[in-house]
C-alpha cells in the first residue's frame, strides 16, 4: 500500500463517519449534527489547501511511514526489467 492510496481510504472513512453522525443527528441528537458539520468543514478546508497549494499535512505524515505511489511504481518497473 502506498501513502496516497491510504490517504484516500482515510478520507473515505471520515466521510462515512460524517454520514453516520448526520444520520444520528437526524434522529434527534442535535449535537451530532454539529460534530458532523465541524468534521465536514475541516475536511473541506484540508482539501482546499491541498488542491490550491499541493501541500497536505496528512500526506506528509503518511509518506514518512509508507512509500509514495511513485516510488512503489518505479520499484516495480525496476524489478520487471
Amino acid at each position: 500500500m502506498c501513502a496516497e492510496k491510504i490517504q484516500r481510504l482515510i478520507q473515505a472513512s471520515i466521510l462515512g463517519f460524517v454520514m453516520g453522525l448526520v444520520g444520528i443527528g437526524m434522529s434527534g441528537e442535535a449535537y451530532m449534527l454539529q460534530v458532523a458539520f465541524l468534521l465536514q468543514f475541516g475536511m473541506m478546508v484540508m482539501l482546499l489547501i491541498a488542491g490550491l497549494t499541493g501541500w497536505c499535512p496528512g500526506l506528509m505524515v503518511l509518506k514518512k511511514i509508507f512509500p509514495s505511489c511513485t516510488q512503489e511504481e518505479s520499484k516495480t518497473k525496476q524489478e520487471l526489467s
